[in-house]
């Protein structure tokens, strides 16, 4: 009886050992793979951003080369009537 407690005992140290050497990788593994996607978000965040504000200062110089342009049109009219 005390020679398998014995050996029982050494597997489930082994065991129990090999449990929290693994868990330490899957924990390892986990923290890259989180720190990963943070970063990735963020890129995407970041270039998102920056596009729609591009986009955002194409249209307002558009909107006032034509806001210009329907002054520099109207202006002789106006010019003409008085």
């Amino acid at each position: 009886m005390i020679i398998s407690f014995a050996k029982l005992f050494t597997v489930l140290v082994l065991f129990s050992t090999g449990l929290l050497s693994s868990c330490a990788e899957f924990k390892d593994a986990g923290r890259t793979i989180g720190h990963m996607t943070r970063n990735v978000t963020r890129e995407i965040g970041h270039g998102t951003r920056d596009a729609a504000r591009d986009i955002g200062h194409g249209t307002r110089r558009e909107v006032q080369a034509i806001g210009q342009g329907a002054k520099v049109a109207v202006k002789p009219l106006s010019g003409d009537e008085q």
